[in-house]
């Protein structure tokens, strides 16, 4: 079926309340490590994008300023320089320490439970007709009973903001916390007190747990000062400079040696002049022209399909 017949199809549905959102393909990647996405079919997929268009407007004016998901304007590279520009408001310029408490959700996506997240759209939207089709779009998946939101949905990446707007509000205003960014579930509190932020800890774990029936991962709780490198959104940010993770690093060179195509050099030397790298600059541009580098690279790339078998780059 073509595009303007899903466009008819899905009109007709919605017209006559009929409207019930389909299965997914299920595949899975290796980025760098192993996810499952979910893709809709196409007349579903229109409807996220229509969806998408209508809440993210309204609900971006709602959003905290330092929240950088999936927004206009913001992204990972706002994310890490606001997160130096905060450094230098805390520390005056690196004349005192500031100390960094970084935090990340386990299961963020699996985890969403279906009827909090449709508590809080009733709180903005009193449509019962656009709650219901809400309600039909996220009940489209789970990964446990009445749990879960699909890596693939457009929907998934504004409900989750909304979803996590309610935890911003509390760091905001109930625990008070001036300095505070956060991308999808990676989140950092800072200051010059190192006590302050581990007490802010267990209330942190609290709130989550009973307001949104979300976990921290206990491994990824850090307390550590911005100077020694606080490892952020793909970057190692110090005092002065920052510098790539070294698993980026990794997957950067490796897809460079799988597609050494002029427009993914331009790509990643985009993606990569936000920090010292010259070093992997000048990798990049010698693997170009190593066969054997590109053979070896080719061998070990990781790729599963649909079977959940690892294949190679070709399908094999």
């Amino acid at each position: 079926m073509g595009l303007m017949d899903n466009v008819f199809v899905l009109h007709r549905d919605l017209v006559n309340y009929t409207y019930h959102h389909g299965g997914y393909q299920v595949f899975n990647i290796c980025d760098p490590k192993p996810r499952r996405i979910h893709k809709a079919s196409v007349r579903d997929r229109l409807l996220h994008h229509a969806i998408y268009r209508k809440l993210y407007p309204f609900f971006d004016r709602i959003f905290i300023y330092d929240s950088y998901s999936c927004r206009l304007n913001k992204g990972t590279h706002r994310a890490v320089n606001r997160f130096r520009n905060l450094f230098y408001q805390i520390s005056q310029n690196n004349t005192k320490t500031c100390w960094v408490l970084k935090c990340d959700i386990q299961k963020f996506f699996a985890s969403i439970n279906h009827s909090i997240l449709k508590n809080i759209l009733s709180e903005y939207i009193p449509d019962k007709k656009i709650l219901g089709l809400l309600g039909e779009v996220i009940n489209s998946f789970e990964t446990k009973e009445n749990t879960g939101l699909p890596l693939g949905n457009l929907t998934s990446q504004i409900l989750v903001n909304i979803y996590m707007n309610k935890f911003d509000q509390f760091i905001k205003h109930k625990l008070k916390v001036r300095y505070y960014l956060r991308y999808a579930d990676d989140f950092v509190l800072m200051s010059d007190n190192h006590d302050w932020l581990a007490k802010q800890i267990p209330l942190i774990d609290r709130f989550l747990k009973n307001e949104l029936a979300l976990k921290l991962h206990p491994d990824k709780i850090i307390i550590k000062t911005y100077a020694s490198g606080v490892d952020y959104l793909g970057w190692v940010s110090f005092t002065d400079h920052r510098i790539l993770r070294t698993t980026t690093k990794r997957r950067i060179l490796k897809r460079m040696a799988l597609n050494p195509r002029n427009e993914s050099i331009n790509s990643y030397f985009g993606l990569i002049k936000h920090g010292n790298t010259n070093k992997l600059k000048k990798e990049i541009l010698g693997l170009i022209f190593n066969p054997l580098y590109y053979a070896r690279e080719k061998q070990d790339s990781c790729y599963f399909g649909a079977d959940g078998e690892r294949k190679d780059r070709m399908g094999n």
